[in-house]
């Protein structure tokens, strides 16, 4: 299946009018939903680690069993970032979730359920404690309140309580309205989490040197692609060249290109190319995107995004 490039989403955030009143974070988005993935696409379905026990529903009785409605149109899905880590530094995924107006606790929700299976044997973490809960979420002049279990302050290093509250910030940070995050934990607000420092609003500036030289918004680990494939995202790269190749099961190389990002060396800009491959059956296999090192021309910063090979 081709899907679209991951954008992030320009929603409109439901805010009180005038500055005395808050209002929930998040406003479905009127024209910006995207089709709902595949069931067999793994980025779109949020779940803990292997090993950890899953809830599991009990069987329906009839009358608990809502009625057919033939008439009734799928209900209208958006898709939403979702950041956690990876080899210590930040790393974007993809939520599919049903349009609501708490699109703001739909994105952290994704977010504090961790990584999925697919996600987390590609070694995706999360830094934030498995159990932490979202108390309440709030916006007011563009600056979002994050209220959390206490969870969320537990011990931890300065570099992992910096990551752990980055994730947070740049999943809040997709929606344009919001400029800074603020922080508490069990209603109370706190200038300090896990020794760093947050009495000031929080922004993606603070935490951008825990971002890797490129990152990959498309396509999602474990999303089935096919040819051409759209491999979107940004970089800080040496001249702005960023480097792609596809590799089939048994590793061998089918395709290999490159791109020049809106920006690079010293700052960031957006890349975006199609690349054509080819295969005879469908099967798993993986995008490797990085950058030829202007020494011995080697890849670094290497990002690996295994997917599923359609024909």
């Amino acid at each position: 299946m081709k899907r679209l490039p991951i954008l992030i989403i320009s929603v409109g955030l439901l805010a009180a009018c005038g500055t005395s009143q808050s209002g929930v974070l998040g406003q479905a988005p009127t024209g910006s939903a995207r089709p709902s993935a595949p069931a067999s696409s793994t980025a779109s379905a949020p779940s803990q680690p292997p090993g950890t026990a899953q809830p599991t529903a009990g069987p329906q009785t009839p009358a608990s069993v809502p009625a057919a409605t033939p008439a009734q149109s799928p209900a209208r899905q958006v898709s939403l970032q979702a950041w956690f880590t990876r080899q210590g530094k930040l790393f974007v995924s993809e939520r599919t979730v049903p349009a609501t107006v708490s699109i703001g606790r739909a994105a952290i929700n994704g977010v504090l359920a961790g990584p999925s299976a697919a996600e987390y044997s590609a070694g995706l973490r999360s830094q934030i404690p498995a159990g932490t809960k979202l108390l309440g979420l709030t916006i007011r002049s563009g600056i979002a309140t994050a209220d959390f279990s206490s969870s969320f302050g537990s011990a931890a290093t300065p570099s992992t309580m910096a990551l752990r509250i980055a994730q947070v910030v740049y999943s809040l940070a997709q929606f344009p309205t919001v400029t800074g995050v603020r922080f508490e934990i069990n209603g109370q607000g706190v200038t300090v989490v896990g020794g760093v420092p947050v009495q000031a609003p929080q922004t993606t500036a603070m935490y951008s040197g825990y971002l890797p030289a490129i990152t990959v918004q498309n396509p999602a680990i474990g999303e089935q692609v096919s040819s051409p494939v759209t491999i979107a995202g940004t970089a800080d790269v040496f001249e702005a060249v960023v480097s792609v190749q596809i590799l089939d099961s048994q590793g061998n190389q089918i395709a290999k290109t490159f791109s020049t990002a809106s920006c690079g060396t010293g700052c960031r800009g957006n890349y975006s190319l199609p690349v054509s491959y080819t295969v005879a059956t469908a099967q798993p296999g993986t995008i490797e995107v990085f950058e030829s090192s202007p020494k011995d021309g080697k890849p670094v910063n290497v990002q690996l995004i295994p997917v599923m090979l359609m024909p």
